[in-house]
């Protein structure tokens, strides 16, 4: 959880709404719910459309479940939760959970997914190192990581028609129409989108991974989702009119 104080800080921003289609590139089942879904929620509220792309099935992510089991049950869960803010398409890249490389064949299947949606707004997940600026802030994990960069650089790939060429070859022609990517969870946030309308969503949405959760935290399940984002998205209202807030690193395109 990042924490900053605020009084030292610029305003954030709004998000761009000038856009249609927005595509979601995260690592595992419930990266989105623990971050941005009460943006997702407010998207879909405004007619945007919003495609999920996950890289893994979280399969390695329940130390009491095998992967053979854990696997399909947080694809269910994932797909109940986005639909629960108004996501429909939910997409699996099929990556190994937990061992997750940055490298040319992700890139290469994020470009594909880019090429195939063809967003205007492409959202991750922090990629960098911690989860906070300065030194004690907690260590991020390798897949964030590698699935955050490639999702950067393959929204570049994606309108290059001599990377990964053979992408035409399958019918997914170039798409140079990204203009921008938002990275959540960012310690260095300069954009926000207000959560309180879809906060009640946001919460359901986090609770269908219900599995995961329970494995988590002996705390009620709904006390803890509703404590978390609350509080998340609390942390961010002093730099945005005092509303609570999803906040994003914006890279322009």
């Amino acid at each position: 959880m990042i924490t900053t104080d605020a009084t030292d800080l610029p305003d954030l921003r709004e998000m761009p709404g000038d856009w249609r289609r927005a595509l979601a590139v995260v690592a595992h089942p419930d990266d989105l719910e623990y971050g941005c879904a009460a943006a997702v929620a407010a998207w879909t509220d405004a007619g945007k459309e919003v495609v999920y792309v996950l890289a893994t099935r979280g399969e390695a992510g329940i130390d009491t479940l095998d992967p053979e089991t854990c696997g399909p049950l947080r694809e269910r869960e994932q797909r109940d939760s986005a639909a629960v803010v108004g996501v429909d398409t939910v997409e699996f890249l099929d990556h190994r959970d937990g061992v997750l490389e940055y490298g040319v064949p992700l890139r290469r299947d994020i470009a594909a997914a880019i090429r195939r949606h063809r967003p205007e707004l492409v959202v991750t997940l922090n990629h960098r190192d911690t989860w906070g600026p300065g030194p004690g802030a907690p260590w991020n994990t390798p897949d964030h990581r590698a699935v955050g960069r490639a999702t950067l650089d393959a929204a570049a790939d994606a309108g290059n028609r001599w990377i990964f060429p053979e992408l035409a070859d399958e019918g997914l022609q170039p798409w140079d129409g990204v203009r921008w990517v938002a990275v959540s969870g960012s310690s260095t946030p300069t954009h926000a989108v207000d959560a309180a309308p879809g906060l009640d969503r946001a919460i359901e949405s986090l609770l269908c991974h219900r599995a995961y959760i329970e494995a988590l935290t002996d705390q009620d399940p709904e006390e803890y989702v509703r404590d978390f984002l609350t509080t998340t998205t609390g942390q961010a209202a002093g730099r945005f009119g005092g509303r609570p807030a999803v906040s994003f690193e914006l890279f322009p395109r």
